[in-house]
Formats: structure tokens, C-alpha cells, sequence
């Protein structure tokens, strides 16, 4: 087994992994800072949207669905409003299946085209060259996005302009429902993780806080099982929210603190064939757990309410 990087770490999942909260939140301040400047309708979205007070008071401004047209979408004869329905009550709908077809096709270009290591521009690589670009950075790597290169691959476009996707958005946030981010990424297992890196990395959820109303339709591009790092959602808890977590700055809480609020029983493990997909609300505490036998490559759609960034591709930090 290979040692862990000595290096301090630079990157801000690297940070994540081994720094205490208030060491990650400094290390976002220049990501935040940018997003004020860019946009300072940003600061009390990100203030006020995990109050849920604020929340509801948003969603009563959602603008009416129009009548959209219907048309053909690769994902069959599913009813958007049926979804958004499963939506509003659980949180998540789990009944979407990727076309064999798309599917090969958008993982033949993810394995192809190089990714960025843990969001790091510096960290260019392919994914089967993992293991070696451990060695070459010198650094634990965890996960490889491809960023605005998504957008190369026609049959990743396809599912992004698929119309069922839109109209399940409008049908939930309101008319004003917009297509936000398209990204592909890999989630490694690694020999160099420590058990510390493993731990924080497995056990940690949290919501999403881009904008007050968000959905996320995600699609496995691999085969996901127990070992391959499969997404976790803990049910209705989008809808509400102990005050605890209400009142904090911080989005990521301990594994035992969510269940012991929410249930046990309301998390669920979604493990799936390649071309398996879901849609949630990602209010709702979720976490991606680590892949520790193979790796994970994962494709996430998001819609929002706001405009999105012009500045930098999703989830991309500004590093300082």
C-alpha cells in the first residue's frame, strides 16, 4: 500500500478530508467572495435559503406551469407531473433508465477525454491512469471531473435537452425552471487514502445550497454496487429540517446526527446497472459514498431558479 502524500494539502477536497469546519470554510472564502461579486443576490440566498422559513416563503413565488408540448424523450412514457408528485413527498424519484446506447456512448468519451483531480485544473489526467497519477501529483486523488468538456459529447447534450427533464423541473420548481449544470465526474478508489481520509469521506451528509429551489437528475455510467460508491438520500428530508442545522453555516453533519433526527429508515442506498437514474432534491441531506473496490463515473443535470455562473464550470473553486 502506498503512503500517503506528506504535502500539505492544496485543494479543497483535500481540505474536506482533513481539516476541522471552520479550516474548510476558509478555504471557500475565496469561491464565496467571487460568487458575491458576480452575483450579490448570492449572499442571502446562501444566508437564508437553509432556513425553512425562507425556503417556503420562496417557493410561493414559483411561477405557474405553462402547458409545455409534448414530446418524445428516451426515457419512455414517463408523466412529468407523476414525478414531481414522488418529488414533493419523498424527495427523490428512482424510475429513470439512460438508453443502453447513450449510456456506452457518454462513457466511452468520459474515459477517453481527461478529467481534473479533486476540482484542481493542475491534476490533468485519464481515468485509467489513475493509480499513476497519484504517483506523478503526489497526491491522494478521490475524484476527476471533465468540467465544460461534457459538453463535447453529443450524447451527454442529448440527455441535458431531453424534454422530459425540463418539464419534470417546471412541473416541481415552477415555470421558471432553468437547465443550471451538466457535469460527468469520477469518484476513485484509492491506495493511498488513510483510514482518516476514508472515514470523513464516507460519512458525511450534506445539502446543496447553489440556489433556494434546485433539482438534480443523476445517471450511473458504471455499474454501482455496495463497494463502488453508491449516492445515499435520506428521504423527506428536504421538506423539513431539524433547527440545529437550520442555524449554522455549516452544510455537512455526521452520519449519526442525520439518522438519529430522521430515520434510519428514511435513507436509502441507490445502487444500479450503468444507465440507472434517479432525480432529488438536493435540500435533502444525501452523500456520495467513497468508491472503495472500483470506480464510480457518474452523470449529474441540475436546474435552479437563478441564473448560473458565468465565471467557472460547477463546482469549481477558486483557490487561492
Amino acid at each position: 500500500m502506498l503512503d500517503a502524500p506528506k504535502s500539505k494539502p492544496k485543494d479543497l477536497e483535500a481540505i474536506a478530508r482533513t481539516g476541522g469546519p471552520l479550516r474548510r470554510m476558509a478555504a471557500r472564502i475565496p469561491t464565496y467572495l467571487t460568487d458575491l461579486r458576480e452575483n450579490p443576490a448570492w449572499l442571502p440566498m446562501f444566508l437564508l435559503a437553509r432556513t425553512m422559513p425562507f425556503r417556503r416563503a420562496h417557493w410561493l413565488t414559483a411561477k405557474p406551469v405553462k402547458t409545455l408540448k409534448t414530446a418524445s424523450s428516451m426515457f419512455g412514457e414517463i408523466k412529468a407531473d407523476d414525478v414531481a408528485a414522488e418529488l414533493k413527498k419523498t424527495g427523490i424519484f428512482t424510475g429513470l433508465t439512460l438508453p443502453d446506447t447513450v449510456q456506452k456512448e457518454i462513457a466511452r468519451f468520459a474515459r477517453e477525454t481527461p478529467c481534473f483531480g479533486n476540482f484542481e485544473r493542475k491534476l490533468e489526467f485519464l481515468a485509467e491512469e489513475h493509480d499513476e497519477a497519484e504517483r506523478r501529483f503526489g497526491r491522494t486523488i478521490l475524484s476527476g471531473h471533465h468540467y465544460e468538456r461534457v459538453l463535447q459529447c453529443e450524447a451527454a447534450v442529448a440527455v441535458q435537452q431531453d424534454p422530459l427533464l425540463l418539464n419534470v423541473a417546471k412541473h416541481y420548481l415552477g415555470g421558471e425552471a432553468k437547465l443550471i449544470t451538466t457535469r460527468t465526474w469520477w469518484s476513485f478508489p484509492t491506495k493511498s487514502a488513510s483510514e482518516a481520509d476514508l472515514s470523513r469521506a464516507s460519512f458525511k451528509f450534506h445539502f446543496d445550497l447553489d440556489d433556494w429551489r434546485m433539482l438534480k437528475f443523476f445517471f450511473y455510467l458504471s455499474d454501482v454496487d455496495a463497494d463502488a460508491g453508491p449516492h445515499v438520500y435520506v428521504c423527506g428530508s428536504h421538506n423539513r429540517r431539524r433547527m440545529k442545522h437550520q442555524l449554522t453555516l455549516l452544510v455537512g453533519h455526521a452520519e449519526e446526527e442525520v439518522l438519529e433526527f430522521y430515520g434510519e429508515e428514511s435513507a436509502i442506498t441507490l445502487t444500479g446497472k450503468a444507465g440507472y437514474g434517479f432525480v432529488e432534491d438536493p435540500f435533502g441531506f444525501h452523500m456520495g459514498t467513497l468508491a472503495k473496490q472500483t470506480p464510480r463515473l457518474m452523470m449529474e443535470v441540475g436546474f435552479g431558479v437563478s441564473k448560473p455562473s458565468k465565471r467557472r464550470y460547477h463546482g469549481e473553486p477558486v483557490i487561492r
